[in-house]
């Protein structure tokens, strides 16, 4: 048999085992902590796969189980966490500790907006997300709140500082010892980038980025619907739906555009991970040979 027909068998092998896994298989089984998945599995451009128990990307974990950490330590080695959160949610809502874990904290939200959000709090050390999610209906009616649910992405991604922490964030994927898992609040919007990134860095096509992305809507599918119904039954329309599918769920409307944002500021996604964020191809190359097969 000539070499030829090997590496043509070869690859059909792998192509048939990839099609095995669907992306309910990355969902990962969670007790307290919301909207978890891995990365595992996921293919490249290239045709290189990501290599299971690498790479994680969840909600907060200040409520993981005994079981939850079992599965981050045995089953992804972890090594490092990266909180996105801005300080009053952290502080309302402490991660969980794991012994032999580093957590670092990075704020990816822009000021302004964090000052928004906490804005009128006397005590913003007790900033509890779920207040904000009860007065979701009523600012579903609110222009403002909607137009800054249709420029919170383009916010994230044009922010200098925020820029800089995930591409301090990057280059920690890069320089771990072991699994990272990465979380904001909810595991979806500022999660949602920074799994954008590294899998821009690995070589995912925009499809399997705006992919990976929309499983948040599965996740918060439940909660959506019902605070939807609600805006409905409160007069809402079609406006209000899609601020409430926003701010529950994850926008791939707004995903995409603000990807198309990125691709006429910076030419295209590797490019603005280079320029803006300071993750350089030489370093998308060396996360590619480390995180790829």
């Amino acid at each position: 048999m000539s070499k030829t027909i090997i590496c043509k068998l070869l690859l059909l092998i792998a192509m048939l085992s990839s099609c095995h896994h669907t992306p309910q298989d990355r969902i990962l089984p969670f007790e307290g902590i919301e909207n978890g998945r891995e990365l595992g599995g996921l293919v490249m451009q290239d045709g290189r796969s990501i290599r299971w128990g690498q790479l994680v990307r969840s909600g907060n974990l200040a409520l993981a189980s005994d079981q939850d950490v079992a599965i981050l330590k045995e089953r992804f080695h972890l090594s490092d966490v990266y909180d996105f959160r801005f300080d009053a949610e952290v502080a309302g809502a402490p991660d969980r500790v794991m012994d032999g874990v580093r957590n670092t904290h990075l704020s990816t939200l822009p000021q302004a907006l964090v000052d928004g959000f906490t804005a009128g709090r006397s005590d913003t050390t007790q900033f509890k997300v779920s207040g904000f999610m009860e007065r979701l209906a009523e600012y579903a009616f609110n222009p403002k709140a909607q137009e800054m649910g249709r420029q919170l992405y383009p916010a994230i991604v044009m922010d200098p500082t925020s820029q800089q922490r995930y591409g301090a964030f990057l280059r920690g994927v890069l320089e771990a010892e072991g699994g990272v898992l990465w979380h904001c609040s909810q595991g979806k919007d500022r999660c949602g980038w920074g799994a954008a990134f590294v899998l821009a860095a690995l070589g995912a096509s925009r499809e399997t980025i705006v992919e990976d992305f929309d499983l948040s809507n599965v996740s918060y599918a439940s909660q959506v619907e019902a605070l939807s119904q609600k805006v409905v039954e409160l007069g809402g329309g079609e406006e209000e739906r899609a601020f409430i599918r926003a701010m529950v769920g994850v926008s791939v409307e707004n995903f995409e555009r603000t990807l198309d944002l990125i691709d006429s500021q910076y030419g295209s996604l590797s490019a603005y991970l280079e320029n803006a964020l300071g993750f350089t191809a030489r370093d998308q190359e060396k996360l590619r040979n480390k995180m790829l097969k």
